[in-house]
């Protein structure tokens, strides 16, 4: 029996089969450069055609059920109110855009290989400025947890909705700090002819000052000792009074520690180059399969923890969040149902001629 393939589902693959195409057109193409980069393997037409389907599939995936997310928080005035929420919504929101991003940058690495370095820039420093507000935002929700658990009774007069959103800005501005010094000395440092040509669009091309890698490293340094310290004070605090009071304490410190699991996958996306070249010297053979595992491992599961911590282990959220998926898959499976009896009738009427 013939079955239809969805207009969706074709056009799906007619996409990633040109995709595909595109790829191994350009596996011995050179970069038409002036510029002289690394030679890098390219992926072969289905395996550039599978990694991309896996990688849209989860990014849709994990979007959909953070988009979820979001619409159940401004539905709902509960969580609106509630310091707590705004700071797991802000960073669901921040890992949207920075996985929505990433997905773009790996489309674009096959379809292309290489992008104008004007364009890059604005993408790679809006998944920088995305990655670097992620530990930032897990550490001001540990503290958060603190003060609720350590000192209730100020709670309400510490965590205003003021201070939480004021928070949240200045979350963005340490992070341009961090970001808009890189951008300034590719400015001074490189000819103006340099963000007119075209490069792979990967941060060590890019921002290839010696001096911007020294910064970078040393800021990282700081700045994830800064958040290991916060996480590591405030769980301790937690854990000493989740030994003697309620059911409350105790998971908040389980909320900690999963803050604490984020935070150590959070710390792939800075080792990620360094992963890569030990991957590349050890698996020199399969160099392709290994950036594209190092790829899901820094750069999609991460965004997946999100939902998992706040949208499944918090109750409040988990109902809300349960009657916007089932009313979902129920809408869906009522047009399923109503397109079925139109499909019958097309067949009656096929074997009646």
């Amino acid at each position: 029996m013939h079955i239809a393939k969805p207009p969706i589902f074709s056009s799906l693959l007619f996409f990633f089969f040109l995709l595909g195409k595109q790829c191994y057109q350009k596996m011995n193409v050179s970069l038409g450069s002036n510029i002289t980069q690394p030679k890098y393997l390219r992926d072969s037409f289905s395996s550039a055609v599978t990694k991309n389907v896996i990688v849209v599939g989860l990014c849709i995936s994990i979007n959909y059920i953070n988009g979820t997310l979001v619409h159940t928080f401004i539905k709902h005035e509960i969580f609106k109110g509630n310091p707590r929420y705004i700071l797991f919504i802000h960073m669901v929101f921040n890992d949207m855009i920075q996985l929505m991003i990433a997905v773009v940058l790996h489309i674009l690495s096959y379809t292309v290989f290489t992008l104008n370095v004007s364009f890059c820039c604005v993408l790679l420093m809006s998944v920088i400025f995305t990655t670097l507000n992620t530990p930032l935002n897990l550490a001001s929700m540990a503290i958060e947890r603190y003060i609720a658990i350590c000192n209730p009774l100020r709670h309400a007069q510490i965590c205003t909705i003021r201070k939480t959103y004021t928070l949240i800005g200045l979350i963005w501005v340490l992070s341009a700090t961090q970001v808009l010094p890189d951008l300034f000395i590719l400015l001074a440092t490189k000819p103006i002819t340099f963000f007119y040509s075209n490069i792979p669009c990967i941060r060590d091309y890019v921002f290839d000052n010696p001096y911007i890698v020294d910064k970078r490293n040393v800021v990282y340094i700081i700045y994830l000792t800064f958040v290991w310290l916060t996480i590591v004070y405030t769980y301790l605090k937690i854990m000493f009074i989740a030994k003697a009071t309620n059911s409350d304490a105790r998971k908040a410190r389980s909320t900690i520690i999963l803050h604490g699991i984020q935070l150590l996958m959070c710390m792939l996306t800075f080792v990620g180059p360094f992963l890569d070249r030990l991957l590349a010297e050890m698996f020199p053979l399969f160099i392709t399969d290994m950036r594209f595992s190092s790829y899901l491992v820094i750069q999609i599961m991460p965004r997946f923890i999100s939902p998992v911590v706040y949208g499944m282990r918090d109750q409040t959220f988990c109902k809300y969040l349960k009657r916007y998926l089932l009313c979902t898959m129920f809408k869906m499976r009522r047009k399923i149902q109503t397109l079925q009896p139109s499909g019958n009738l097309a067949k009656v009427s096929n074997k009646s001629m």
